[in-house]
């Protein structure tokens, strides 16, 4: 009965949902207090039903219900607990469960924590909110429905995707999911705006933590991504560039451009339509990715196979929201201009410029990712694909100046500053910079001078975020206390997330030039060499695990260390072979510090020069750790940003409209 009943509540959530996209709406224009409340009791019922179904799907995988198609597609007796309980959103009609789920948790968020708001805002974005809700209910239970029964049920399941039974499953998806889901908040404060022909400082601030909420669990999920395609491929790479990887770091890309213009808009009540723009084009790429993996129209790792019906079904709704939002915009824009003015050496330009450039990095990954859809669709014989050389590029020298601005745009004052002002804050670290820009060029030599450009860069990032709190702490007599005490967590979130910025950028530069490898065949006792590394095979054999069977290579790696003795460390590389699904899977051995990876992956048994033996890829991966490091450090700035007191205490108080009025005003 958990099927029926979790297929019955879901229908009921759909039902509430249509309820709370149309009655709140029309509170909202006719000044009805009542029907505006409906919003949010309807945004905390939707929630429930929705938890409630997810919780009765989840319990069908854990009991292992195989009368449940999805449960006997993707889950097996021998699976362990944890992976078939991660296999419910490890699949298409799961995954697409647990995104109404996150929908609708954000909409009962706003239900709750948005007493701040003024009455008529909150009913339209958590009608607009419910509208999304309707939208992907409807895909759920009329496409996709997750609780599909199967007569008769097998005995056994088909078993998830081996490369998907890892802890990275556990986290990585909901992650994806908290982003991806968060910017439709965005979105509906935006078409709210343009609804209500306001959109000032009061409303940015507003929009600001959900801004935030949506942004840190994105950072969070790409960095888990790419650390789990590290490790469990057997690449040795980090990032591959693939259209799905894509799909997340375009929505991250202009999120992270709608985080600085609505700090514009709530300072200096500048850039409102910009900033409206960019929400709706951030939940735009959101749904975007999401067609990408169920549309079948690329071939990924990451892509579910689905047929393109539903991929139509998507396309529908990005057309339809997008769409419809972008008339909006075109129509109500105008009229939301705020008269703020500021020169051309000011914050506000920095992080214009800024802007600018997250918008041109962003349109050279949609034109990467879409272009060779594009062509075969024009031409179906012609397969065209679009890799690292083209974002090596592209990509890279765009991206240079947009990381130079990241240290510049805090030391510019509001409204109006001078270049001889900023030259002489930045005067100092530019200096360190240039200098260690140079050293490393000539410690390196001239083969490695984009690395080293690229470690130079990396540390003018962590240096403009340390100066950022330098400057914040300078009193008239040197350090104060009190300043350091009085800082505003956002400030502290600031100097942090652009640390780690410059922390990612380090890992990716000596990665990208300073990483070795070496792919040779080794029997047991033989070693290989390889940059500050000795390879010892020591012995291979059988392991089993739960539900597979492995071959097994123990190595022992000797590496030369900085600090005196060398280290010593016992790594295991495995090829798991999985009889259910009868997949191999590929699990590198990898030995971590601070300075870099020791990575080692085994293929087949083969006839090598001195007879048979294993082949064996090793790798040496500098620095490659602090990549997810600086990740998780700009997901803290964040978080700190977020904690800041001033989002708790409410907003400021909204001046009267001076431009443009409601799109419906609430009737007498």
């Amino acid at each position: 009965m958990y099927a029926e009943i979790g297929h019955f509540a879901l229908i009921l959530a759909w039902l509430t949902a249509l309820a709370q996209a149309v009655l709140p709406m029309v509170g909202a224009v006719r000044g009805d207090t009542a029907l505006m409340a409906f919003g949010r009791s309807a945004a905390q019922v939707q929630a429930i039903l929705i938890i409630f179904a997810f919780g009765l799907l989840m319990a069908c995988f854990g009991l292992a219900d195989f009368s449940v198609e999805l449960v006997a597609e993707h889950a097996a007796l021998n699976q362990p607990l944890a992976y078939r309980l991660a296999a419910t959103w490890g699949n298409h009609e799961g995954s697409m469960l647990l995104w109404v789920l996150i929908l609708a948790l954000f909409g009962a968020g706003i239900g709750r924590f948005g007493d701040n708001l003024p009455p008529s805002l909150q009913a339209r974005v958590l009608s607009i909110q419910a509208m999304i809700s309707v939208a992907f209910l409807a895909f759920s239970l009329f496409t996709s429905n997750p609780f599909s029964r199967l007569s008769p049920a097998p005995l056994d399941g088909a078993e998830l995707n081996p490369l998907l039974q890892d802890p990275g499953l556990v986290f990585h998806p909901p992650l994806l999911y908290l982003g991806y889901v968060g910017f439709s908040v965005t979105f509906s404060f935006a078409v709210a705006a343009l609804l209500e022909g306001r959109a000032d400082a009061a409303w940015a601030r507003w929009m600001r933590p959900w801004v935030l909420a949506a942004w840190i669990p994105l950072t969070c999920g790409i960095a888990l991504g790419s650390f789990w395609a590290y490790y469990e491929l057997g690449w040795g790479g980090w990032w591959f560039w693939d259209p799905v990887e894509n799909a997340s770091l375009m929505p991250w890309l202009l999120g992270t451009a709608l985080l600085h213009s609505a700090i514009v808009t709530e300072k200096r009540q500048a850039l409102a339509g910009w900033t409206i723009l960019l929400a709706i084009l951030a939940f735009s790429l959101s749904l975007i990715g999401t067609f990408l993996v169920r549309s079948g129209i690329l071939t990924s790792v990451h892509a579910f196979a689905v047929d393109p019906e539903r991929g139509v079904f998507i396309l529908a709704m990005i057309i339809g929201s997008t769409g419809t939002a972008l008339g909006l915009f075109a129509w109500r824009a105008p009229l939301l201009k705020s008269g703020a003015l500021f020169s051309g050496v000011s914050r506000e330009a920095g992080l214009t410029l800024n802007n600018l450039f997250l918008m041109a990095v962003t349109a050279v990954v949609f034109l990467g990712t879409f272009y060779p859809v594009i062509m075969e669709a024009v031409s179906p014989a012609d397969k065209i694909s679009v890799g690292p050389p083209y974002y090596n590029l592209v990509f890279v020298p765009l991206s240079v100046p947009l990381l130079l601005l990241v240290t510049v745009g805090p030391m510019l004052a509001w409204k109006r500053d001078g270049l001889g002002r900023v030259g002489a804050k930045l005067k100092w670290p530019l200096l360190a910079t240039l200098a260690l820009a140079a050293g490393l060029v000539a410690l390196f030599g001239l083969a490695k001078t984009v690395a080293a450009l690229g470690l130079a860069l990396g540390f003018w990032l962590i240096l403009g975020g340390a100066l950022v709190l330098a400057r914040r702490w300078q009193g008239a007599a040197g350090l104060s206390l009190r300043l350091v005490r009085t800082t505003p967590a956002a400030v502290f979130g600031m100097a942090l997330a652009h640390a780690g910025l410059g922390v990612t950028v380090a890992g990716i530069s000596t990665m990208s030039g300073f990483a070795e490898s070496k792919i040779l065949v080794m029997r047991e006792g033989e070693t290989a060499a390889l940059a500050t590394m000795k390879v010892t095979l020591d012995r291979v054999g059988e392991a089993q695990g739960p539900n597979y069977q492995a071959f097994q290579a123990h190595f022992t790696v000797r590496e030369k260390s900085l600090f005196g003795a060398d280290s010593v460390r016992n790594l295991d590389s495995e090829r798991r072979f999985f009889p259910v699904s009868r997949n191999q899977t590929t699990e590198a051995g990898i030995g971590t510090s601070l300075l870099g990876n020791s990575y080692i992956a085994i293929g087949d048994q083969q006839n090598g020069p001195r007879g048979p033996g294993l082949v064996v890829r090793i790798y040496h991966h500098p620095l490659v750790g602090w990549i997810w490091f600086g990740g998780l450090m700009m997901a803290m700035g964040g978080a700190a940003s977020l904690a800041d007191r001033r989002f708790r205490i409410g907003a400021p108080l909204r001046a009267p409209a001076r431009s443009a009025g409601p799109l419906l005003a609430p009737a007498e």
